[in-house]
């Protein structure tokens, strides 16, 4: 029915959604009548592409697109998609996708997003983080090339850049990384490397129809508050009006993407004929350190103005290979789709809060 919205669905999240199905509807109309299967649907990103999928199954299509969401609830929110049992369109399975994954049914695309994405947890579990990210990747393409699969999309990380040369920032997709493959966050950053060495190869070997999207700092509604990662920790605090904490002098710079902004390029390049190829996806409008973001949050927070304050971590190792920059050269993902961020720092930081705001 037009104007279906997604029940329980948060406000912010549920205008985010309709924004990027109206813009990318035609599209997206490829995926009618098809079948979509999402790796970590019940995390951050994946949810937010099974929500867009949703609306547009209600709101735009005769013919729906049929949903698969695989995930073992390690890091994945179950709550998140629990809005989408029940539906005649969605399909959840429990399962950790470092085992093979045995279906009957056909899959015309994969969107494969599961991992564990904080340093805390993949430094906690750092065998399962590799395991995930490697033998995991090797199934879904494995799967995609027996089941003639339409297009794969592998969801990466600018990780795999490491702590760039200050002469490669903006980093381009052609950077080949400063990388540690022993410290702290090896795990993390080396099997996603080897990740996307293994989509290079079966593009090589099987002319797979993979393509890989390297994230830059994406943020918004819909993380987990507690995965103890620097916005998410930093929103927790300002919705408790408790002090904004940086475990560092505050000097080294990211830039950050909203969510909806990153969902919008996944779709384009997941329906996109580049196979083979990587795509950096944030928003380069903004470097900015982390100390003036924690003063820009905590200014958006509104009045009494948030202290913001340094400590040092009782985790010695807490800023072993942290990179000192983060800033995506984009240029390619614009030349190739006429794609611009939208949302701005100060907008998408706001949008954030207020997703929170009475829902905890």
């Amino acid at each position: 029915m037009p104007g279906t919205t997604l029940t329980a669905v948060n406000p912010v999240i549920e205008a985010d959604v309709r924004a990027i199905a109206e813009e990318h509807g035609e599209v997206l109309a490829p995926l009618a009548g098809t079948t979509l299967l999402v790796t970590g649907g019940s995390g951050f990103l994946c949810s937010y592409v099974l929500d867009t999928i949703a609306w547009l199954n209600d709101n735009a299509w005769d013919r729906p697109c049929r949903l698969i969401s695989v995930d073992n609830l390690r890091s994945g929110i179950a709550r998140r998609v629990e809005h989408l049992a029940g539906r005649r369109d969605f399909r959840f399975l429990n399962h950790d996708v470092s085992e093979p994954l045995r279906l009957e049914e056909p899959v015309h695309w994969i969107l494969h997003g599961a991992g564990i994405a904080s340093p805390t947890f993949y430094r906690k579990y750092p065998l399962e983080t590799v395991d995930v990210n490697v033998s995991g990747t090797r199934h879904m393409l494995e799967l995609a090339r027996h089941r003639e699969v339409r297009s794969l999309l592998y969801i990466s990380t600018s990780e795999i850049y490491g702590d760039p040369d200050p002469r490669f920032i903006p980093t381009p997709e052609d950077y080949r990384g400063f990388v540690s493959c022993t410290g702290p966050r090896a795990c993390y950053d080396e099997s996603k490397r080897l990740a996307e060495s293994l989509c290079a190869i079966y593009r090589n070997l099987y002319e797979s129809p993979v393509k890989v999207i390297r994230p830059f700092n994406v943020y918004g509604p819909g993380q987990r508050l507690d995965d103890r990662r620097i916005v998410p920790d930093m929103i927790s605090a300002a919705l408790d009006r408790r002090p904004l904490v940086l475990y560092s002098d505050g000097r080294a710079t990211r830039s950050f993407c909203y969510v909806s902004d990153a969902i919008r390029a996944m779709f384009l390049i997941l329906l996109s004929g580049r196979d083979g190829e990587a795509f950096n996806v944030g928003n380069d409008e903004r470097e900015i350190s982390m100390a003036d973001f924690a003063r820009e949050l905590a200014r958006i927070a509104g009045p009494p103005e948030l202290e913001v304050v340094h400590k040092t971590s009782t985790d010695p190792q807490y800023l072993t290979d942290n990179p000192q920059r983060r800033c995506p050269d984009l240029g390619k993902l614009r030349t190739r789709f006429q794609w611009q961020p939208k949302v701005s720092l100060t907008e998408g930081l706001g949008r954030t809060l207020l997703s929170y705001r009475g829902v905890r």
